[in-house]
């Protein structure tokens, strides 16, 4: 019974340490990594000369796509990432 409780007391002091490590701040070069490399995986979206900036977790997409709907797949792409609090798609679509 006392091992038990032991092991109950370890693990309820082990849990605010672990759970800490999530709690990592994302800043906005590796919010930009993400997003670039998100992007360039993705099969539609990959080839496209796009930009990404990211301010204050405010990601933020320029360049030029060839249809409307890989622009909003970007855009879509982009607020998936941890830490992106928004997406300012600036993303011009010009089918050349």
């Amino acid at each position: 019974m006392r091992l038990f409780s032991l092991a109950i007391l370890f693990a309820l002091l082990l849990t605010p340490l672990l759970a800490q490590k999530d709690k990592t701040p994302v800043t906005d070069d590796i919010i930009v990594d993400q997003v670039k490399v998100r992007l360039a995986d993705d099969s539609e979206v990959g080839g496209q000369p796009i930009n990404v900036d990211a301010h204050g977790g405010t990601v933020v997409l320029t360049g030029k796509v060839t249809h409307d709907k890989l622009r909003e797949k970007a855009e879509k792409i982009a607020k998936k990432v941890k830490g992106v609090i928004g997406v300012d798609n600036k993303l011009v679509v010009s089918p050349n």
